[in-house]
């Protein structure tokens, strides 16, 4: 009996140990790998449109910053000519005898001549005072617009950081997809490569097939439309606006620059512009915006496409209209 005890407790064990031992995990497939490596490149993408906001804000603030600074100089060159001024009135007063000559005065034996002189004083005692509240006047205003330099100054120091922190997390997403690619064997890299070379070959065929049917027309939508479909095939790069090289708004806003309109290299700010138009009446040429917060924009086409410049990874190309968990939140005409 005792013997059949210690056996039933070694098996309980050892049952018991099998069940805590870590169960080794099978490693993801080259079409799992692809599927993060694109989500990661996505995750990368809505971060460095993000970064375009910030440094949207950046030369916003650095343009308030330089008039505030213009204006800053200017005031004090006129409180250092105001103080000049009083300078030179004080010792002009004290050449002329300053108190002196309102005792000399005072026994004047020619009336006139007193109240002349008089009235001269008096002048010259209020110009005195008005120059004294001008220049306090400028000292105040020169008092305010240090202490907005400096708000300013610390506003547009706390975005610059806040730019780097942005970019080092969109590239961080970037080098993690690298990482998850070079998990994989040297067989299974290269099919996956020449797949995706594979894939690009046959949108970029589409895409220019699809813009041969376009047929064009004279609205600012229609020329920014065109412009953009001329860019077909160019790689997609962060911050890049032509001529070759291209994010999401740095596309548009060329492309509608193009057309004689002028907008930021933010999707978010050129969502500002323009007309609202419903989805069920969009027309070639409108901007359509994707992701709350808007962190994407393309250029409609008609048909249920767009034309845009994707993420990284990918090139400029006709697709069809949405992008994949991006939310449509709107549309612009210009």
């Amino acid at each position: 009996m005792a013997n059949s005890r210690k056996v039933i407790s070694l098996l309980a064990s050892a049952a018991l140990a099998i069940s805590l031992a870590p169960v080794a995990s099978a490693a993801p497939t080259a079409a799992q790998v692809q599927k993060q490596v694109n989500n990661l490149r996505e995750e990368a993408a809505s971060k460095y449109e993000t970064a375009n906001g910030i440094k949207y804000q950046i030369s916003k603030l650095q343009r308030e910053l330089n008039g505030l600074k213009a204006g800053e100089a200017a005031a004090n060159q006129k409180a250092n000519s105001l103080k000049s001024e009083i300078s030179k009135m004080a010792v002009e007063n004290y050449k002329n005898g300053g108190l002196g000559n309102g005792l000399e005065l005072l026994l004047s034996r020619d009336p006139a001549k007193y109240l002349s002189d008089a009235a001269m004083l008096d002048v010259l005692a209020q110009r005195y005072a008005t120059k004294l509240r001008q220049l306090n006047t400028y000292k105040q205003g020169l008092q305010s617009s240090q202490l907005v330099v400096a708000d300013r100054a610390a506003q547009l120091k706390a975005a610059q950081i806040k730019l780097e922190k942005q970019v080092a997390s969109a590239n961080a997403a970037l080098a993690k997809a690298e990482k998850l690619l070079a998990s994989l064997k040297a067989e299974e890299r290269a099919k996956l490569l020449a797949a995706d070379d594979a894939e690009q070959a046959k949108i970029l065929a589409e895409s220019k097939r699809l813009a041969a049917l376009y047929a064009g027309g004279s609205t600012k939508g229609a020329i920014a439309l065109r412009y953009a479909l001329n860019q077909l095939g160019d790689i997609y790069v962060w911050g890049a606006a032509g001529p070759t090289r291209w994010d999401c708004s740095g596309l548009t806003m060329k492309a509608f620059q193009s057309a004689g309109i002028s907008m930021p290299h933010f999707a978010a700010a050129q969502f500002r512009f323009g007309k609202s138009v419903p989805r069920s009446a969009l027309a070639p040429g409108d901007l359509v915006f994707f992701g709350r917060p808007i962190s994407h924009v393309a250029i409609y086409m008609g048909k249920g496409k767009m034309v845009h410049a994707p993420r990284p990874g990918k090139r400029v190309e006709v697709a069809s209209f949405g992008l994949g968990s991006k939310p449509f939140v709107g549309a612009k005409r210009l």
